[in-house]
């Protein structure tokens, strides 16, 4: 019902003796003792008053800074949103001109392929015994970069019982199996497919004798098979 009185509620405990004092204290405030419960060193006296009324106008200035600030905070998103917006075009914007200038997977940067033209020391290499020192020093040293040189394979053969894969012999210059300088290159567990065949006429298979420009990684330098093993990055036919 519209005219039923809400009360609120108030439990206070007083030691034994001050029941009274408390009481008239509570009741000068306007509470109405509803239940005195005595106990051994404690009495509990529970008291209740009527709620005052919620003035309208409050409620009403209430419910205004509300709608106030949810109109606030909506507008700060939608601002906020539109920021965001602007930024990830922004952004969008200049990575799509940013060029790019990361090499692909097969394709090292230029500069930081060793070649006999940029690194005396590998022209050097290219020319030595096979199981010369300097075979060892080269790969210790640069294991894990990129060396290209003109050559030809000297010899291939099938992985164990493999036949798709190979183990390539790679000699530097164009003398095929009758090469006698420079390094035992070897490609080691390899298909045709891991060569990275490039060039103007890309052969369907390769064979002994044949000359390419080889791009690849140095790995290691087997001193006991004085072979030096690479990996194919690219393989050009000239």
């Amino acid at each position: 019902m519209a005219d039923e009185i809400k009360y609120e509620h108030k439990t206070v405990q007083t030691v034994r003796g001050t029941d009274g004092f408390v009481i008239s204290k509570m009741q000068k405030d306007g509470w109405e003792l509803v239940e005195q419960l005595p106990g051994r060193l404690r009495t509990t006296l529970n008291f209740r008053r009527p709620k005052k009324p919620l003035p309208w106008r409050l409620i009403g200035a209430g419910a205004a800074v509300l709608v106030l600030l949810a109109a606030i905070i909506g507008t700060g998103v939608v601002l906020s949103d539109g920021d965001e917006e602007k930024d990830a075009s922004a952004s969008s914007t200049a990575t799509s001109e940013k060029p790019s200038a990361m090499p692909t997977a097969h394709e090292p940067n230029a500069a930081e392929v060793i070649t006999a033209q940029n690194n005396p020391e590998f022209a050097a290499l290219l020319k030595v015994d096979p199981c010369d020192e300097a075979n060892v020093n080269f790969a210790t040293k640069h294991e894990g970069q990129t060396v290209a040189f003109d050559g030809s394979i000297r010899h291939m053969a099938s992985y164990g019982d493999d036949r798709t894969r190979y183990d390539f012999l790679l000699g530097p210059g164009d003398k095929g199996p009758q090469t006698t300088d420079g390094p035992n290159f070897k490609y080691e567990d390899v298909d045709t497919g891991n060569l990275h065949l490039t060039g103007k006429q890309v052969p369907a298979t390769v064979a002994v004798g044949d000359r390419f420009r080889f791009v690849a990684e140095v790995v290691e330098f087997n001193t006991v098979q004085c072979v030096f093993r690479l990996t194919p990055v690219s393989t050009e036919t000239r």
